[in-house]
Formats: C-alpha cells, sequence, structure tokens
C-alpha cells in the first residue's frame, strides 16, 4: 500500500511539473517598429570596447558626469561587455553602492572578472542574462545603463518589461545610442538611433522621457522613467 502510495506521488509531482514548466523564448525579432535590429556584438570584439580612441571620440567621461550617480546607489550596466563603464561605475558609486554588469556572452563576464581582480573591486556583481531576461531583482535599481546596445536587443519588448520591472519608484533608464541624424557619426547605420525611432520605442513599452542631454559628440543620452 505505502510502495502504491509512493508511486501515485511521484506521477502527480511528474505531471505537476509538466503543467508548470516555463515556456519556451519567443524567436528573436529582425525587425521591431519599422527598425532592422542588429545582431549583437561578438565577444571577439571586445577591444574595440577599450580602444585608446574612444575617450576622444565619444567623451565617455562627459557621458558619466551627465548621468549623476551618487554614492550608495545600485547601478545596471545592461550589455557590459569587458566592463569599461563597469569598473568606472563602481568606482562612483563607492563601497556603499553596487554594480550590476549584465551581458548575455560568458566570454565577456570572463574579461570582466579578470579586471575586477587585476583592480581588485569588489562591488560589482557580474550577472549572465539572456535574451529575454537579465535576472534582476524587482524595483532595485536605481539607474539603469544601456550604452550602444539597446538596438541589439533581439527581444526588445521582453527586455523593456524586465528592465521597467527592476526600476525602483524613482529609477531611471539612461540610453545612449548613436545618432542617426547625423550623417558625419562615423557608425554604421544599422548601429544608429533616432531620437524619433527611440520615442516610437520607449513609451509604448510603459515608459516616459524625463530628460535628455544633447552635448555628447556622436550619441543621444535620454533619461526615461516607468510611465505610470
Amino acid at each position: 500500500m505505502n510502495r502504491l502510495i509512493l508511486v501515485g506521488t511521484l506521477l502527480l509531482f511528474s505531471l505537476g511539473s509538466l503543467t508548470i514548466a516555463k515556456e519556451p523564448a519567443p524567436p528573436a525579432l529582425t525587425e521591431y517598429m519599422g527598425r532592422e535590429i542588429a545582431v549583437t556584438m561578438h565577444y571577439t570584439g571586445a577591444p574595440w570596447l577599450v580602444r585608446e580612441s574612444r575617450q576622444r571620440e565619444e567623451d565617455c567621461e562627459q557621458l558619466l558626469k551627465a548621468l549623476k550617480i551618487q554614492p550608495g546607489q545600485m547601478v545596471c550596466d545592461m550589455g557590459c561587455g569587458n566592463g569599461f563603464y563597469t569598473l568606472q561605475l563602481a568606482k562612483m558609486v563607492g563601497s556603499q553602492g553596487k554594480v550590476l554588469a549584465v551581458d548575455i556572452q560568458s566570454e565577456m563576464l570572463s574579461y570582466l572578472r579578470s579586471q575586477m581582480r587585476k583592480e581588485k573591486v569588489t562591488n560589482i556583481q557580474p550577472l549572465l542574462g539572456t535574451p529575454i531576461d537579465p535576472r534582476l531583482e524587482p524595483g532595485s535599481v536605481d539607474l539603469m545603463l544601456l550604452v550602444d546596445v539597446y538596438h541589439e536587443f533581439s527581444h526588445p519588448v521582453e527586455m523593456l518589461k524586465a528592465i521597467r520591472a527592476s526600476l525602483k519608484p524613482k529609477g531611471r533608464v539612461a540610453l545612449v545610442e548613436f545618432r542617426e541624424e547625423d550623417p558625419l557619426v562615423p557608425i554604421k547605420p544599422l548601429h544608429k538611433m533616432s531620437k524619433a525611432q527611440i520615442m516610437k520605442e520607449f513609451p509604448a513599452n510603459g515608459f516616459k522621457l524625463v530628460e535628455e542631454y544633447d552635448k555628447l559628440p556622436w550619441q543621444h543620452l535620454m533619461f526615461f522613467e516607468r510611465d505610470g
């Protein structure tokens, strides 16, 4: 009798597991709201992210100042790559703050961990996300930084939903994208975005524009909060 009960229990557990199994991720998009989605930069291109000319071309120091980060904040570097901005953000939030470094390529996070050990940085948490889930705690992030990465999201709706959920009530998204409107910006058109396109996509996914910073040489910097 006990054996029958055990078998029945195992069978019910198995059936229950089938009913709660996660559905597979939806197919990756190649286009969203009239915009062609770029392919994610492969980790073998990581050296380009730390090229000597980047500060001169993009004025990264000015970008970081414009973020107005405060010590003690929880900041997320979404699509952190090999940590070009992550390591600088860690200094800005200080020992009482934390930087969540999300990437979908484990090799990128390996580069970052190597630099963390070299520079003895302990307030960064590398996170291996997926194309639909950055694996962030709900309501935990003060500032979400997306530098030249949003246009590569293969699942923009799912990712924007997850990003929105991760923000604190007054949390912000700082979106940085190369200016499509400027033909002098020497970046392939597929890796640029216009303000008009950004304003088609973000408000449609529950965000409102709260601030713009137009003083970077090549890029838009637009700040969004949750709408409603």
